[in-house]
């Protein structure tokens, strides 16, 4: 289906300099409601249901395991990682542009952090079992994400019935933002060891998306941290092997 675009270039810039760029240097974190409008924001939603209802969202894995640990006793999402341009997600696309745009708008005045790529959008639901994801920093290890962009898509939303409330820690335990998941509400925030956060346990089946995006010199660095440990791992087994 064709998009219309929801918000012009003028409206987008206002929206990043004006919202977006004041309440991350400040807060650490910024949310904006009616992103899409109810038209392209039903389209993304069908989507992603019909992603769900396919089988394609996976369990979410973690990384490394704590023995006698379940993995759904820290993460309950089910996942899939997707670029946009497959067939199905014209609508998905068409909202990870308009994030990029919104960023690129805000990369140049977010003091150090420089911006040029992010992830693959992670679509993920929660299947309303009481699911959610314990306390976590998204980029603990200076593995080069800086701003965690999420999209939610979920219609009447009510936290007091159906939990699901992202919980952030800005300022440690005693500071706390909770955002609700609401249907075309996008949050952004840093995603180092600034902003701890939390998916509360949901009740009800919750939807989201995720793009994290990527300073380009912790980025740089932690690629050839990579390189290295992979070559020092070869030589260990070549050495190991030949002795």
């Amino acid at each position: 289906m064709p998009f219309i675009e929801p918000v012009s270039d003028s409206d987008l810039q206002r929206l990043a300099l004006d919202r977006v760029v004041p309440s991350l240097l400040e807060d650490g974190f910024c949310y904006v409601d009616g992103l899409l409008g109810e038209l392209v924001g039903d389209a993304v939603l069908e989507q992603v249901k019909d992603m769900h209802r396919s089988g394609a969202l996976q369990d979410g894995r973690l990384v490394g395991s704590v023995p006698g640990i379940r993995r759904k006793s820290i993460r309950g999402d089910q996942i899939a990682w997707v670029s946009g341009s497959e067939r199905g997600c014209e609508a998905i696309n068409f909202l990870l542009n308009l994030i990029d745009k919104l960023v690129s708008l805000c990369s140049n005045r977010l003091g150090n952090t420089k911006i040029k790529e992010r992830s693959k959008a992670m679509v993920a639901c929660y299947p309303g079992n009481g699911a959610g994801y314990v306390k976590h920093v998204d980029n603990p290890n200076s593995d080069g994400r800086r701003i965690t962009c999420i999209y939610y898509l979920n219609k009447n939303w009510d936290a007091k019935e159906h939990g699901g409330i992202l919980r952030i820690y800005p300022g440690g335990e005693n500071d706390v933002a909770d955002i609700e998941p609401l249907f075309d509400r996008l949050l952004f925030f840093w995603s180092d060891r600034r902003n701890p956060h939390e998916v509360q346990p949901s009740y009800s089946t919750r939807y989201a998306i995720t793009v994290w995006y990527f300073d380009s010199e912790e980025r740089a660095e932690a690629k050839r941290r990579f390189r290295d440990l992979t070559a020092s791992t070869r030589q260990e087994n070549s050495s190991s092997s030949s002795s």
